[in-house]
Order: C-alpha cells, then sequence, then structure tokens
C-alpha cells in the first residue's frame, strides 16, 4: 500500500492551466445569448433611421401641397398639380416614390432599404383651417390627432410596423 507522500510524488510538477472544457461552453452560451438579445434591437434602430431618412425627402412634395394650398385654397389633387416632380422622380437610397393623392404625401419605401419596410407606405396628411389658406399647413403623421379647429386631408395609407416609426407617427 502506497503513503500519502507517494501518491502525491507522480503529481509533483503539473499545474493545471486554463479553463476547463465545461468553463469554455459556459462562456460561449452566455455571449450568445447576450448577441442574441442585442441583434434585433440593432437591427430596429437601423430601420427606425432608415423611415426617419425617407421622410426627409417628403419635404419637396410637402412644400408643394402648402404652396398649392396658400394661393388656391384647396389641396392638389396629385404631384404635377402640387408643382413637384413626377412621383417615380422623388427617389433616394431608401425611397422609391413620393406621391401626392388628395394633399396627402406617400412616401413608398424601397431600392436599398431594409427588407422588412421595402414596398411599405408612410403617409403624411396636410391638416388645413378651413377657408384660411394664410394659416399654415399642420403635418399629421400615421394616425395623429388631428388639431382643434383643423381638418385632415387624405387618406392615411401607412402600412409600417409602429416599432419602426418615429415617436410622433405612433399616435
Amino acid at each position: 500500500m502506497q503513503s500519502s507522500s507517494q501518491r502525491n510524488q507522480g503529481n509533483q510538477g503539473v499545474t493545471s492551466r486554463g479553463f476547463s472544457m465545461i468553463e469554455l461552453v459556459t462562456i460561449l452560451a452566455i455571449i450568445a445569448i447576450l448577441a442574441m438579445m442585442a441583434v434585433p434591437t440593432f437591427i430596429d434602430r437601423n430601420v427606425r433611421l432608415q423611415v426617419q431618412e425617407g421622410m426627409s425627402l417628403a419635404n419637396l412634395a410637402k412644400a408643394g401641397v402648402s404652396g398649392f394650398y396658400a394661393v388656391k385654397n384647396e389641396v392638389p389633387l396629385n404631384n404635377e398639380e402640387a408643382g413637384v416632380p413626377p412621383k417615380e422622380k422623388i427617389v433616394s437610397n431608401f425611397v422609391s416614390e413620393v406621391k401626392i393623392d388628395a394633399g396627402a404625401v406617400t412616401i413608398t419605401f424601397g431600392n436599398n432599404v431594409n427588407g422588412s419596410v421595402s414596398g411599405k407606405h408612410l403617409t403624411l396628411r396636410p391638416a388645413i383651417v378651413k377657408d384660411a389658406p394664410t394659416v399654415p399647413v399642420a403635418w399629421l403623421c400615421n394616425k395623429a390627432a388631428v388639431p382643434n379647429g383643423m381638418t385632415v386631408m387624405g387618406e392615411n395609407r401607412t402600412d409600417i410596423p409602429g416599432k419602426w416609426l418615429p415617436i410622433d407617427c405612433r399616435g
């Protein structure tokens, strides 16, 4: 029978270095879980930024609608009447067209936009004070509440999920 001192002599000089396999797998699992939580948030943020950038392209059409209303006391029916380029000519990296329909400005997302919103629409509708063309036009996004004393024109064709819309548009 070996004494305890004889048994320990065989293990002298051997030291444990690094992590065991189970420790490495545990660390990798934790990193994977954290990454799975972060990726959707990152994607949602990028889609919201693309939608916000697309909204800025609507300023051209909004100016046309506001100018037409100030002069004629009615909203234009289409891009031509508003004096802006045809819908397929108002494009950008994330927008495939900007269309005026009965005063409402509808942005269609496309080109290099995230696939989640490609082909989807965001509508900005003018709110006016009837028979007072000197009062500036207020623009309502999606289902935003109509201000007191104003009338909203055009149809809301927004079909982008609320989580990707700017805060003003989530109404």
